[in-house]
């Protein structure tokens, strides 16, 4: 007997199956050969207080808590490391930047900085680029290996199956919950969670539920070598104020991306050429860097709706519910975003501890979108 099947065994699923275990019999399907092929695993997370709209921002600081002190147990070692992060603004950005900071919540979590003082962080930024910057010093990069693995152990602590290589084929609804077809087998539970990332829309189409208009995009990213005798360990993570570039430290080596959001169909991806010459541009022209090598480059899936609020909750459809949308802030929210989905699915309040820091569900209803239709 299975009382929750949950699609998807990335960040998002992992995390929402393993709250669920803690009371219920749960089933989690990867149509992959393991867990976090696609976005998770291709995610270079940051935890940043600072990042995406008020319900992320409150999302964020209500998971600070859990990354910074997991339990006991959920892993061998910390789950992040400091890592400031660091807005810069040419002089034609600074009326941006100063509405960046604008935001309470924001202005108290940073510091406005002076081009001498943003350089003292990050010695390669031009002094005839960067007109001013914005730091915020308590962020911290995010071990998604750690993170991801440890929800998974948990969640295999609390007797869950995983299955992988178990795509759906087919979905309906009968009297006994829903019937999921998955490779070659069927599993039926009362409550389905479709957690699928940027297949979400397509597993609620094979349900015969409504799309909510979720849009997969891709994201590229760029790993080069630092100057030579260069430590760069140090350095904080920065960012264009309008998001057009961002480059951090990465094991020795430095990371970029040109912060592109081309919409795809959900696919594997692969970066673009186009993309990945226009990362190494734009670097090259906010810093004295000369980038001649690039050691690899990759891209991953970031699938947002059209409002760029996760979609969170049950529909119209009985026992279907959605957890998805969390767009490029699905690392950093999931474990204040999986106990609120978790409270959800189960019928139960949310936690206190979020409410308090100001995470609201019902902004993240999926319903917001089928009154629209």
């Amino acid at each position: 007997m299975i009382d929750a099947i949950v699609i998807g065994a990335g960040i998002a699923g992992a995390s929402v199956a393993a709250h669920l275990a803690e009371t219920r019999r749960v089933l989690l399907l990867e149509r992959e050969d393991r867990p976090g092929y696609h976005s998770t695993g291709r995610s270079a997370a940051l935890f940043t207080e600072i990042y995406g709209n008020a319900s992320i921002r409150a999302l964020t600081r209500a998971s600070r808590k859990f990354l910074f002190e997991p339990p006991l147990g959920f892993a061998q070692g910390p789950l992040t490391r400091p890592r400031g992060c660091l807005h810069i603004a040419t002089a034609a950005q600074l009326e941006a930047l100063r509405k960046f900071r604008a935001a309470p919540d924001i202005a108290r979590a940073t510091r406005a900085l002076d081009p001498a003082e943003a350089r003292g962080l990050c010695p390669v930024l031009r002094a005839d680029y960067v007109a001013g910057a914005v730091y915020e010093p308590d962020s911290s990069d995010i071990d998604v290996a750690a993170l991801h693995q440890g929800y998974l152990r948990l969640y295999r602590a609390r007797e869950g199956r995983l299955v992988n290589n178990a795509e759906v084929r087919a979905l309906a609804c009968t009297g006994a919950g829903w019937s999921v077809q998955a490779g070659a087998e069927t599993y039926t539970a009362p409550l389905l969670v479709n957690a699928a990332g940027a297949w979400a829309d397509t597993i609620a189409a094979h349900a015969g539920v409504a799309p909510v208009g979720l849009e997969p995009r891709r994201r590229t990213a760029v790993l080069v070598d630092p100057p030579p005798g260069v430590v760069v360990s140090a350095w904080p993570f920065v960012s264009d104020i309008e998001e057009r570039f961002y480059f951090k430290p990465e094991a020795g080596s430095l990371f970029l991306s040109p912060a592109d959001e081309t919409p795809t169909a959900p696919v594997d991806a692969q970066p673009d050429e186009w993309d990945v010459a226009t990362a190494v541009e734009r670097v090259e022209t906010a810093t004295t860097l000369k980038i001649n090598r690039l050691k690899a480059r990759w891209a991953g899936l970031r699938t947002f709706a059209p409002d760029r609020l996760p979609v969170v909750g049950f529909g119209s459809a009985p026992g279907f519910f959605w957890l998805a949308g969390q767009g490029g802030y699905g690392i950093q929210t999931s474990p204040a975003l999986s106990r609120a989905a978790a409270a959800l699915a189960l019928g139960l309040p949310l936690p206190a501890d979020l409410a308090e820091c100001g995470v609201e569900t019902a902004p993240m209803s999926p319903t917001r979108f089928e009154s629209q239709r």
